[in-house]
C-alpha cells in the first residue's frame, strides 16, 4: 500500500504555534482586515515591526505595498517577504489581488487588468494618505505578474504618490512558452465572451518552473488557497493586452525603480 499523502500545515511555518504567536517571536505586528474597493471586496494584510523585548511599536522607516503574482496571494510564500520588509523597519501593506486568495471574482480570472490593479491602488492610496505615513518614504513592490499590476498602479496615481517601485521578476513580456494562441484566441473570441472563463488555454507550468528552490517551491505549492487550474481565455487574452500596454507606456515612468530577476530570466 502507499503511504498516505501529507496534510497540508495550518500555516506556511507548520501547524504551531499559532498566528499570534509567531509573529510576536519574528517582531512583528499582523493584522487582517477586508477592504470595500470601487471593484470589489479584498482581504489585506498588514505587518509592523514591534520591539522583540517589550512588544511595543518602533519607528517605522517607510512603508512598502506589495503585489503577489499569478495564481498566488498575500499568504505563504509570498508572505515571508512581506515579513522581511517588516523586520528591517517598514509598515507594510498586502492585499489579494480580485480573482486571488480570499479577494472578490471567479479564482484565477483576470477579465479586467484595470479593476484588478484599480482595487488593490485604492486601498493603497487610502493607507499612503494616513497622516502617520504622509511623509515617510513609500514604495511599490510587485512579484511576477503582480510587477504588472503595480506599474498599472502607479500609471494610476497621483504624481509624486510614491517614492520608488520595486520589480521582482516582473511580468511585462510575455515568455514565447506563455503566450496564449492567437489562433486559440481567434477562436474562442467567436463564442462571443462564453469562454471567457474557460480553464481552456495551455499551462506550461510557467510558476512551478520559475522557483528552483526546493524549500520555497514546496511552501508554494503547499498553499490551499493557491490557484492550481489551467489558465482561463480570458485571462490569457488580458495578460497579454497589458504586456503590450506596459512596454509602450514604460517611457513614462520618472520614479526611481529596482527590477531583480533570476539568472536564466
Amino acid at each position: 500500500m502507499s503511504s498516505p499523502k501529507p496534510s497540508t500545515p495550518r500555516f506556511f511555518w507548520g501547524d504551531q504555534p499559532e498566528e499570534a504567536e509567531f509573529y510576536a517571536s519574528q517582531g512583528i505586528k499582523h493584522h487582517q482586515a477586508f477592504y470595500q474597493s470601487p471593484y470589489g471586496r479584498i482581504f489585506t494584510q498588514s505587518f509592523h515591526p514591534i520591539d522583540h523585548g517589550m512588544g511595543e511599536d518602533v519607528p517605522i522607516k517607510g512603508v512598502v505595498f506589495m503585489t503577489h503574482g499569478y495564481g498566488s496571494d498575500t499568504g505563504w510564500l509570498f508572505q515571508t517577504t512581506a515579513i522581511a520588509f517588516a523586520t528591517w523597519g517598514y509598515a507594510v501593506y498586502c492585499a489579494d489581488l480580485l480573482g486571488h486568495g480570499r479577494s472578490d471574482g471567479l479564482l484565477g480570472y483576470i477579465g479586467d487588468f484595470e479593476a484588478v490593479a484599480g482595487a488593490s491602488l485604492s486601498f493603497f492610496l487610502s493607507v499612503r494618505k494616513d497622516p502617520v505615513y504622509a511623509d515617510l518614504p513609500a514604495f511599490l513592490f510587485g512579484e511576477s505578474m503582480g510587477g504588472a499590476a503595480t506599474m498599472m498602479m502607479y500609471l494610476r496615481s497621483p504624481p509624486d504618490a510614491w517614492t520608488g517601485v520595486i520589480l521582482s521578476a516582473p511580468l511585462f513580456i510575455m515568455p514565447e512558452d506563455m503566450k496564449p494562441s492567437k489562433w486559440r484566441l481567434f477562436m474562442f473570441g467567436l463564442l462571443f465572451g462564453i469562454a471567457e472563463t474557460w480553464q481552456a488555454m495551455p499551462d506550461n507550468k510557467v510558476v512551478r518552473n520559475s522557483i528552483r528552490d526546493p524549500e520555497r517551491l514546496r511552501m508554494m505549492l503547499a498553499n490551499p488557497r493557491r490557484y492550481t487550474g489551467t489558465p482561463r481565455v480570458g485571462t490569457m487574452r488580458e495578460l497579454a493586452r497589458i504586456c503590450d500596454y506596459l512596454q509602450e507606456s514604460f517611457p513614462t515612468v520618472t520614479v526611481p525603480f529596482l527590477a531583480v530577476h533570476g539568472t536564466t530570466d
